[in-house]
């Protein structure tokens, strides 16, 4: 019998010390993650509105500007990059809430192995009557109140994380689409080159399919096609290309 009292009290105490943990801890986790989300919001708004403008000075000037169309692609690129980082954002806070519900409710369990079950109907004993009578037996009682108020909570969080996925994900599909139509396709062979668009890389061609930029201010070519310069996919850190590098790709050569 006290085996079992102590064995009680610990159980209790570990079930309200993670509660309190949660509690505590939750708002400000949910609160770091969802200001970080904030700030990668702005920044993708100042980065659209950086872009339609761009487009507008692409517009007016027929495309013959080749500085504003390399600005336009970086900008691209950063964007996707962004709503990559919002959609990793979101699903570290959907984790987050279900870990910490699940933790609550297998401590609950070990608590009160019963409290998850549904009360079974009391019988109802009627003494004999002359007419016949139907008795239904009583309804369950309700289950805690406590529980059902937190699943609400965690379910309508859920929810918000859900449409702000969602929301993410069509801004992605958005700038997928805008970047396609901006490049003109993967090789020169898919498009009849305009003889007024500006050319790029080394080998004087049209802009196409993956291209990376070099990070030398005074490079004369500016970009390249991956293909052009041995690449498959973008390099981490600075790249300069071959007129510009020293020993390695991520090394400047010295001006002279």
């Amino acid at each position: 019998m006290v085996n079992n009292a102590a064995v009680e009290a610990i159980c209790s105490a570990t079930y309200l010390s993670n509660y309190l943990d949660t509690m505590e801890t939750l708002p400000d986790d949910l609160q770091r993650n969802i200001s970080q989300m904030r700030e990668l919001h702005i920044r993708s708004k100042a980065l659209l509105d950086e872009i339609q403008n761009l487009r507008n000075t692409i517009m007016k000037d027929g495309g013959s500007s080749k500085k504003a169309c390399l600005a336009l692609q970086r900008a691209l690129i950063h964007c996707q990059e962004i709503g990559d980082e919002k959609i990793a954002l979101v699903q570290l806070i959907t984790d987050l809430i279900e870990n910490r519900s699940r933790q609550l409710d297998q401590d609950r369990e070990h608590l009160d192995p019963g409290s998850t079950k549904e009360p079974e109907p009391e019988e109802v004993i009627v003494p004999p009557v002359k007419k016949e009578t139907k008795v239904e037996p009583e309804k369950p009682e309700k289950n805690n109140a406590n529980k059902r108020q937190r699943q609400q909570k965690v379910e309508t969080v859920e929810e918000e994380v859900k449409e702000e996925k969602e929301k993410v994900a069509k801004k992605k599909k958005k700038r997928k689409v805008t970047k396609k139509e901006t490049n003109h396709g993967d090789s020169p062979a898919d498009f009849q080159i305009d003889p007024n668009e500006p050319t790029y890389c080394s080998c004087s061609n049209v802009s196409y399919g993956e291209m990376i930029g070099c990070d030398n201010e005074k490079c004369v070519i500016e970009w390249y096609h991956f293909g052009c310069v041995g690449l498959r996919s973008k390099p981490k850190g600075k790249w300069y290309c071959p007129d510009c590098r020293g020993d390695k790709s991520n090394v400047k050569r010295p001006d002279k």
